[in-house]
């Protein structure tokens, strides 16, 4: 193996190439970044690696062409390279052996050369013009082990690939991940060419990649679709470099992404606002922003003669998917018809105005030592800030009622609250005095969850009830409550609920075997559905499969979800991840002993995150700065949602 840095070069025999390079951002708390330094450290740890698979070359003889037992070689390709390392195939040696043709194709997936044609050159003819490694990714927890080398049939040597499987990554980059920790296997079969050369007939159908391989090679990034007038992120994977089989630049990768559609996951609640068939202007590999933070995206003919308003809407998607992707500012995003003229353009301050998006909180919102609902403004996070709490206005704090926890509406005009004890919902006015209303809805044996809005008003609830366990969805807030059909449940009972700001997903914590485990599912509505059957939750998939234990949770910015749990093994702790599932997106300093958690889905301005710590009451973390007490002895803090 050759493995440059950018401080130099140095070399060993082996099967790969590994050179430092420009990087592109990386994925926060996902994939590594650094600099230079970190990039020659990236080299040295490439170095090792082409030791010990050189270590492995020499074959032992195994068993027949269907192998069930034999000699296992693990292969962990570019272990721990840096995102600044970028990795090259190197070409299969002649006359390699049918071990090191295996080993330096899984390595060789790994690279980053234009079509993977180093990758190519290990399969035969017939494979490599069939090989379609864009047609999914395979993430494995660790290094493929490779076993199946035989004596027996020389003719035709027969290789396992297997793994513990993680995840997949389908053809519309969208992240799924195996919530059972299956097995995965693949079997390899080698012939001669006409040279008298070994080569792989039978390849994956795509690529296959360990997690940190994975994490090395894409990164996360959200696109957006209309779901009414409310844009929802659909996250999805690109490369961090050019493309080897498009040849395209992260940015472009994006688009392209945007206009293909969304995810499968999502598609049945959204729609795009692109026509059919809208794709970028043949030959576009690269967009980059002008010196006036303006992006012109042109468009294939599809899209020549789309309406104003129509156009505005997708310049808005645009502008939404790309404007976190470089470091400078995006104010304009620009449409360009086939013949690069102008088809129409969108400034930030007007996409704003086409896509609602959750509106920034006035208010946080926890339950007092005394048992009442109480407010703090967002404003000005002053160190007295705890003297600033107030009782909501409105008849819910009236000497009748304990609350036990409590949701507010997007506008702040409402509150859900459940009394002390979990027996009974009401939905109150934080706008005018009066009495107390009857209950929405109670529960025989005292088990409601805490309440959550979306934004259309709609309240979401469950209720614990061993008999009548269940989501409950009261429309309005006020209308007869519905309990919803959730698919993918298998026995389990809803233990919290929270709806994003969009009300097209929700996140429910799940108890099953004495483990909560969280999920994301999909809200679809009639109007989502061709026979206008009733509102259910469907496709439950595991956001925050890398913890054992899962207490609490709340929806956070860039369509991520702040998650207290812990890790096997581990201790309790405050994390962002995303909501597909696929990685941990960073954490909160200090964040032990909390058993509650709230933050806002707001971007326009960085809220404090809100907490319940056992020891301390309501605490608050505004950015860049400590934790500290706002409200002693409080407990169940909310945002509005």
């Amino acid at each position: 193996m050759r493995a440059e840095g950018r401080g130099g070069a140095a070399g060993i025999a082996g099967t790969a190439a590994i050179s430092g390079g420009a990087g592109g951002a990386g994925a926060a708390g996902g994939v590594r970044g650094g600099s230079g330094r970190r990039g020659r450290a990236g080299g040295a740890r490439g170095l090792r690696a082409g030791a010990v698979l050189g270590g492995v070359a020499l074959l032992v003889p195994g068993c027949a062409s269907m192998p069930d037992h034999g000699e296992i070689r693990q292969v962990q390709a570019s272990p721990g390279a840096d995102s600044l390392v970028r990795v090259f195939g190197v070409p299969p040696a002649d006359k390699a052996s049918p071990m090191e043709i295996v080993r330096g194709f899984v390595e060789a997936m790994t690279a980053d050369d234009p079509q993977l044609d180093t990758a190519r050159k290990y399969l035969t003819e017939d494979a490599a013009r069939s090989w379609k490694p864009s047609s999914g990714i395979t993430v494995t927890a660790g290094g493929l082990r490779i076993s199946g080398q035989t004596e027996k049939d020389p003719e035709t040597p027969r290789f396992k690939m297997s793994s513990t499987m993680l995840a997949t990554v389908d053809e519309r980059s969208a992240y799924q991940p195996d919530p059972g920790g299956g097995t995965y296997e693949e079997y390899l079969q080698l012939l001669k060419n006409k040279e008298g050369q070994w080569r792989i007939a039978t390849p994956p159908k795509g690529l296959v990649l360990s997690e940190s391989d994975f994490q090395r090679i894409y990164k996360p990034v959200n696109k957006f679709y209309f779901a009414g007038g409310t844009l929802v992120a659909d996250p999805v994977y690109v490369r961090q470099r050019t493309d080897p089989d498009s040849r395209m630049d992260p940015m472009t990768q994006t688009v392209k992404s945007l206009l293909d559609g969304p995810s499968k996951w999502l598609g049945p609640v959204v729609t795009s606002s692109f026509p059919t068939g809208t794709e970028l202007r043949e030959g576009t590999k690269s967009l980059t922003y002008d010196g006036q933070n303006t992006l012109r995206v042109p468009l294939n003919l599809k899209a020549d003669n789309v309406a104003q308003p129509q156009c505005q809407r997708m310049a808005t998607q645009l502008l939404y998917t790309v404007r976190d992707m470089t470091a400078s500012r995006l104010d304009r995003v620009e449409l360009l018809r086939s013949d690069k003229s102008s088809l129409c353009a969108v400034t930030e301050a007007a996409a704003s105005t086409i896509a609602s998006r959750p509106a920034a909180p006035r208010y946080q919102y926890y339950v007092d030592k005394d048992d009442k609902l109480v407010r703090m403004p967002v404003e000005g996070q002053a160190e007295d800030q705890q003297s600033r709490a107030e009782p909501v206005p409105g008849p819910v704090n009236s000497p009748a009622l304990k609350v036990g926890a409590a949701a507010v509406s997007h506008d702040e005009r409402r509150a859900a609250v459940v009394s002390e004890g979990g027996h009974a919902l009401y939905v109150v006015s934080l706008t005018t005095a009066g009495l107390m209303p009857q209950p929405v809805l109670t529960s025989k044996a005292n088990k409601l969850t805490a309440p959550s809005w979306d934004a259309r008003g709609d309240l979401w609830i469950a209720d614990q009830d061993p008999a009548n366990a269940g989501l409950l969805w009261v429309p309005a807030g006020t209308g007869t409550h519905e309990k919803i059909d959730v698919s993918g449940l298998g026995g389990g009972r809803i233990s919290a609920v929270r709806v994003s700001a969009d009300g097209v997903r929700i996140a429910l914590l799940v108890i099953k075997d004495g483990r909560k485990t969280l999920y994301v599912g999909r809200i679809e509505r009639p109007e989502h559905k061709t026979d206008g059957a009733a509102v259910s939750v469907r496709e439950l998939r595991p956001a925050a499969p890398q913890m054992a234990d899962v207490t609490a949770m709340s929806w956070a910015p860039r369509g991520r979800l702040l998650v207290i749990g812990r890790e096997s093994g581990g201790v309790v702790q405050a994390r962002y991840t995303l909501s597909d599932g696929s990685m941990v997106a960073g954490s909160l300093p200090g964040a032990t002993g909390l058993s509650a958690v709230a933050a806002t889905e707001d971007e326009t301005r960085a809220a404090p995150v809100v907490a319940q710590a056992v020891d301390d009451g309501i605490v608050s973390l505004p950015p860049g700065a400590q934790w500290r007490t706002v409200g002693a002895g409080g407990r169940a803090p909310v945002y509005p949602g």
